[in-house]
């Protein structure tokens, strides 16, 4: 990042952490993108708490990145099973942030199968958690009575305009890869799974540059919506993905099981938009499927008179290209921040929340008047 890029989202950061100041001393665990811009982020997270642990997801570290934020916070490696086993769960969280008032920064719900947990047991108080990802609320959602507040930013019309420069993102990273074999996408019949605020970007961008799409989303009014909009929908994804040369995954969670991969045709490309794991059962063809790289992140997936291709191992594709998005995403990081803040005064009852309209203005007013420019 050039100096005054540096500067001007430094003082955006500023700005944001004064209009949203933390109300007692905090310590947070912050699952993360660990990508170029992300630096100046968890700069402003100091200003309202102090960072118990970064926790960078697998695959989407820039290792420059990485090692500049290694010299100055403490790195840990994530995983799903470390907060998925309760104990271990409990047991790194008292060796990380021991008996102090601790806010979990979340992307995808990681802390979810714990939280009841570590709520219920650890030495400080677990203050509540900012989730960030749409795959991540539902996971929280999913607990019905939450044992202390979730904020959540995944539905948040700030992050309207990065949801949809993903899609773009996700459909400009998919091309290249299938480029780098030789082959292209124009004219071609895709399959989008999920018609949320990024498949939805997905399917308009690739209608955009000539394919032929059909969309499933297990909502019927999603699939009102996309035929509405003039894409075909199917009444099951085996019917969806049945006859599509490319399948873009964006439901966040698990469109494909083990018995869907057979539905899919021979030479197919296979992507994602979130984490293989929680998207892709790629796991139960193990002993099925043989597996061989046959290009950059291009993994073809062969049994007896099957074969189709995986894209960056079946992680979300974006990233194989840095997932750029461009100053929007830093309003979806200021409304992270001030969630945070809005935490650690403690007033929230346990429960799924959302960042009140005015706050959302206040972040939109402010950004605009550092980046609109």
């Amino acid at each position: 990042m050039e100096t005054p890029e540096r500067a001007r989202l430094d003082a955006f950061f500023r700005r944001i952490t004064a209009q949203f100041p933390a109300g007692q001393a905090i310590t947070t665990l912050v699952i993360t993108h660990l990508l170029q811009e992300r630096p100046a982020f968890l700069r402003a997270m100091t200003a309202v708490s102090t960072i118990g642990a970064v926790l960078p997801k697998p695959r989407s570290i820039h290792q420059p990145t990485l090692d500049t934020v290694r010299r100055t916070l403490p790195v840990h490696d994530l995983s799903r099973e470390r907060f998925t086993d309760e104990t271990q769960a409990l047991h790194y969280l008292e060796d990380t942030a021991g008996g102090q008032d601790v806010v979990l920064v979340d992307i995808g719900g990681y802390f979810a199968a714990s939280l009841d947990t570590l709520v219920d047991k650890f030495s400080g108080r677990i203050l509540g958690v900012v989730e960030d990802t749409e795959n991540g609320h539902q996971r929280y959602a999913a607990l019905g009575s939450l044992p202390c507040p979730v904020v959540s930013v995944a539905r948040s019309p700030l992050k309207d305009c990065e949801d949809h420069l993903v899609g773009r993102s996700i459909v400009f990273s998919t091309d290249a890869l299938v480029r780098a074999r030789g082959d292209i996408l124009t004219s071609r019949s895709a399959c989008v799974i999920g018609f949320g605020k990024i498949g939805r970007s997905i399917a308009q961008t690739l209608r955009a540059q000539d394919l032929r799409v059909t969309v499933y989303d297990n909502d019927a009014v999603k699939r009102v919506q996309a035929h509405a909009l003039g894409f075909h929908t199917s009444a099951s994804t085996t019917e969806a993905v049945h006859d599509a040369d490319l399948v873009l995954c964006a439901t966040g969670n698990l469109a494909l099981r083990h018995e869907d991969f057979a539905a899919l045709r021979n030479g197919a490309y296979l992507g994602s938009v979130t984490s293989s794991e929680d998207e892709l059962e790629l796991g139960s063809l193990d002993d099925l499927y043989e597996r061989q790289p046959v290009g950059p992140q291009l993994t073809r997936y062969e049994v007896t008179g099957h074969y189709f291709y995986v894209l960056a191992d079946g992680g979300a594709v974006n990233f194989v290209h840095g997932a750029a998005v461009g100053t929007y995403i830093h309003l979806v990081q200021a409304e992270i921040l001030a969630a945070t803040a809005a935490l650690s005064h403690t007033r929230l009852q346990p429960g799924l929340h959302e960042m009140p309209a005015a706050d959302r203005d206040t972040i939109a007013r402010t950004w605009l008047r550092h980046f609109e420019r």
